[in-house]
């Protein structure tokens, strides 16, 4: 099963743990934006961008990690649109302040996964498992 992680530079290192966790369990990660350092020329944010969607694209399930920035809402919106399994992730229940929150957070395409990085690893593990 491959996935995709889409989330702000802010939750690196969260992004970095929940991957290496499902790469230990045998997942591929399609694409791995935080090796990237120092992003200096419109052109290299051009073929990150590329990068970025073809491994969107090329995922079976996309997992968003707030916080999230317009990049990752962009990701999401692409994974609704070629109708990718979501996990919507937040360690707080900011994602449902009628205030603040987006529509696209309560499609049924997205499965929203509220508290610790473990709950978000036992989650996706257990779809995965069962085919979801």
């Amino acid at each position: 099963m491959k996935f995709y992680i889409a989330s702000s530079l802010r939750n690196e290192d969260n992004v970095r743990v929940v991957a290496e966790v499902l790469k230990s369990r045998d997942f591929i990660q399609t694409y791995d934006w935080t090796k990237h350092s120092k992003v200096d020329s419109i052109s290299k944010l051009r073929e990150i961008g590329q990068e970025e969607l073809a491994g969107v694209l090329e995922a079976d399930i996309v997992i968003v990690m707030m916080p999230a920035g317009k990049g990752s809402h962009v990701e999401l919106g692409i994974a609704l649109g070629t109708k990718k399994k979501i996990y919507l992730y937040s360690p707080t229940h900011d994602i449902n302040d009628f205030g603040t929150t987006s529509t696209f957070y309560h499609l049924d395409e997205v499965e929203q996964c509220i508290g610790s990085l473990e709950d978000l690893i036992s989650t996706v593990s257990r779809d995965l498992f069962r085919g979801a």
